[in-house]
């Protein structure tokens, strides 16, 4: 890569932006542009990267090679021109995995939910441990104050996602399977089309390659994996290698657990995070770290320092000294439930859920999953939909959510800005009251505005 002039088309995405620095720092001479400003962008321009907001042909021109997202259409002006000039191209994903033939271990943390959180979690104790990793992480890694790290090319730790088959473009040594659920269905239309994806991730292992699978996760388990691989698991509720017992709660909703390693105490952890599903997250991070020798002190420190990445139930402030404001980027029924069970291991008078659905397809395919767990907070405004990738040719409104939770809960709100959600919080919230925006758009700016602060502060 070294002196190569490389342009990002959509370079202030969460996974772009962090090649884009990889990069970087591999020598590369670096452009990109986006379509609007964001943390991303300003950050990247903070490095020295020259970024240009809207379209411009004239960019790439000079380019050796040109990178762009899934969600570039094919009439983008810099893409149309990338191919007049017959430049050397590639989505995301693939130039992605180009990157990770030149490491030596390549662990891929996938799964519908927890992979930012995994990613950040395994990350910690492999930079505790000081065996300098290179991390691509799709959130801002709270150690690092960024989404990536450049490190040795002894090992790659990377978030690898399943939309659009993107984690099939990588070189895997190790993998980790969290969780498969029916997710992404505008591109995958049901479960057994994930698991066949799944499935033939599992494939790309080396013979003797770690795959490390969710004991107590019926579609993880249902998956056939290769014969030649090395499987480890964890869980909860089922025998596995690495097991959590004796799982008790803080008032803030912290576990603290015994990990067993083949039945035997390994350690105790006292997680600085909340919520069940943190517990799994930190034993598939434990059974990693265990493959690849890290000292058990490490693990320890790096499981029970660590705080979550950005949007991961993610404590932003207290309003009036006494009201909690929690962030979370739960943008699916099973992942909202998981946030619903956090907030109520929270002590606090009541809760207030600003949930933003996450585009068209997903609203219109689980519309009554997401009432049925919505409904159990105490106070649930919905706010606009937030389209992404997408036109509205579903059919859905907020409005058909807020009628199906009202059936059951009739504190439920429609409110179409967000200066009028915190509006609203202000007249509506009282002492020892808990916030929590919900959803993987920029609903996150509720509780900043709540807060009167800036993302990124």
């Amino acid at each position: 890569m070294k002196n190569k002039k490389i342009h990002f088309i959509g370079i202030g995405g969460i996974s772009m932006s962090g090649i884009a620095m990889i990069v970087k720092n591999m020598g590369a001479i670096v452009t990109g542009s986006d379509a609007s400003n964001s943390y991303n962008t300003e950050m990247l321009q903070a490095s020295g990267i020259p970024v240009f907001i809207g379209e411009n042909a004239e960019l790439i021109k000079d380019a050796d090679i040109v990178v762009y997202t899934s969600a570039i259409k094919d009439y983008h002006k810099e893409l149309v021109m990338a191919k007049t000039l017959h430049k050397e191209i590639y989505e995301r994903a693939k130039f992605l995995g180009l990157l990770t033939k030149e490491y030596e271990n390549v662990i891929c943390i996938s799964g519908t939910h927890g992979k930012s959180t995994t990613t950040g979690m395994i990350s910690s104790c492999f930079i505790i441990d000081e065996k300098n990793p290179t991390i691509q992480i799709g959130a801002i890694h709270p150690l690092l104050n960024t989404n990536y790290r450049m490190g040795s090319n002894k090992y790659f730790i990377m978030e690898s996602c399943e939309y659009k088959n993107s984690f099939l473009s990588f070189f895997p040594t190790s993998e980790v399977i969290l969780n498969i659920d029916d997710d992404h269905l505008d591109f995958f239309k049901n479960i057994d089309n994930i698991k066949a994806s799944f499935t033939k991730f599992t494939h790309l292992l080396p013979e003797k390659g770690h795959l490390i699978l969710n004991k107590d996760d019926e579609n993880t388990m249902s998956i056939k994996t290769p014969n030649n691989v090395q499987i480890l698991t964890y869980g909860i509720n089922n025998e596995a290698d690495l097991r959590a017992k004796n799982i008790t709660y803080n008032d803030l909703g912290h576990p603290s657990f015994d990990i067993y390693y083949h039945n035997e105490l390994f350690a105790h952890i006292n997680l600085n995070i909340i919520g069940i599903h943190n517990v799994y997250n930190a034993l598939a991070t434990t059974l990693i770290c265990i493959i690849y020798n890290l000292k058990k002190e490490s693990i320890i420190k790096g499981l029970e320092t660590y705080t979550g990445v950005k949007r991961r139930f993610e404590l932003i402030g207290k309003y009036q000294d006494n009201v909690l404001v929690y962030d979370d980027y739960a943008h699916h029924p099973t992942e909202i439930k998981s946030t619903l069970d956090s907030v109520k291991k929270i002590k606090c008078h009541q809760n207030y859920a600003i949930f933003q659905s996450h585009t068209f397809s997903r609203t219109k395919e689980h519309l009554e999953e997401f009432a049925e767990v919505l409904k159990h907070f105490d106070n649930i405004i919905i706010a606009p939909i937030y389209p992404a990738r997408e036109i509205n040719i579903y059919n859905v409104k907020e409005t058909d959510l807020v009628n199906l939770i009202k059936k059951d809960n009739p504190n439920v709100w429609y409110i179409d800005s967000f200066d009028k959600i915190v509006d609203f919080l202000k007249e509506k919230v009282t002492n020892n009251d808990l916030v929590i925006t919900i959803g993987a758009g920029p609903v996150n700016e509720v509780g900043l505005k709540l807060l009167e602060k800036k993302e990124g502060n």
